[in-house]
């Protein structure tokens, strides 16, 4: 970075190293996952002397996550030595070939102190994606802290959403001082049980993971009755009436997203769905009648008929009702 100059060196201290640890232990304990640096002590803080987006390159302490490695939501994010702003955390997306697709910034913020600040976010944020960070003044500084294999580039200017753009030569030696917090996209990997009634009240347990801070519980595009989140890896919920027989997928949504849907999240509605049955004989009538998952109810003759010889005339419920499985179906032959 040309024309940098060292304004003050901030030591974070050993407290505030503390802190952090702690802070790092409880996300984890509420399915956070960190990325970025792990913010070392010995930061310094410089002024970023052009307007432009700053990523780490190479982060080679234990612990550090450059990328990603889930997909989520940003819920928080931290910055060591920073100084002026407003500043963004923008979420930039590699190409696989040197340059980085601009996804999403958050919400500015302007840090009290140069010392550990963190700060609220809701910034969708997929698995391999980086995190950067955006001054908005020259006069802006941001804290770097020395590290053997560390590097960082910047990008000028910053880029406009949805741009491709190369990052400048990589700077080595150091690394910003810069994390966030993901809380992954939640998963269903099971349920039980995975079949009921159209008429609903079915209680499902729903395994996986994520799931803590759950705002919503769906089956297919129906709303589950109630549910109830037991652990970050399991949900009770009440499956609704379906007008519809058949498999659907249930899908549980938290602040980062809504499951994806897999092969162990159906959940089939049985029911019973009555055929049209207007001029069938009596054993056509039955089969059809079977095939929906119905039952024959009374049969009512008019003068002169016999079940051999008449035909449906009327049938109660009407064709294509959805009903619980094994319903009559009460026939008329005429």
């Amino acid at each position: 970075m040309q024309g940098v100059s060292v304004r003050r060196r901030f030591v974070l201290p050993a407290f505030l190293v503390a802190i952090v640890l702690a802070l790092s232990a409880g996300a984890a304990q509420a399915n956070t996952v960190t990325v970025g640096s792990v913010l070392p002590p010995g930061a310094v803080s410089e002024p970023v002397a052009e307007v432009q987006t700053f990523l780490n390159t190479a982060l080679p302490e234990k612990g550090a996550s450059l990328a990603s490695p889930v997909s989520g939501t940003v819920v928080r994010w931290r910055l060591v030595g920073a100084k002026g702003g407003p500043f963004y955390l923008r979420i930039l997306r590699p190409n696989g070939l040197g340059a980085y697709t601009a996804v999403g910034t958050s919400n500015p913020v302007i840090p009290n102190t140069t010392g550990l600040e963190t700060f609220t976010a809701n910034l969708p944020i997929k698995a391999g994606d980086l995190l950067a960070v955006d001054p908005t003044n020259k006069t802006d500084e941001l804290g770097f802290a020395p590290a053997a294999g560390a590097s960082f580039t910047t990008i000028f200017p910053t880029p406009f959403e949805g741009a491709t753009v190369p990052g400048r030569e990589p700077v080595s030696g150091k690394e910003i001082e810069l994390s966030a917090e993901v809380q992954p996209t939640p998963e269903v990997d099971s349920i039980s049980p995975a079949s009921g009634s159209v008429t609903g009240g079915t209680e499902v347990k729903i395994t996986g993971s994520d799931f803590t801070g759950a705002s919503a519980v769906k089956f297919g595009e129906l709303t589950a009755q109630a549910f109830k989140v037991v652990s970050d890896s399991e949900i009770v919920a009440t499956a609704p009436k379906s007008k519809k027989v058949g498999g659907f997928d249930v899908t549980v949504t938290t602040l980062a997203g809504t499951s994806a849907a897999v092969r162990g999240d159906r959940f089939t509605y049985n029911g019973c769905v009555v055929p049209q049955l207007r001029n069938l004989k009596l054993n056509k009538a039955k089969r059809a009648i079977q095939r929906g998952g119905c039952k024959l109810g009374k049969v009512t003759l008019r003068r002169g008929i016999t079940q051999a010889t008449g035909k449906v005339k009327q049938q109660s419920p009407k064709a294509k009702a959805v009903l619980a499985k094994g319903a009559k179906v009460k026939l008329t032959l005429g």
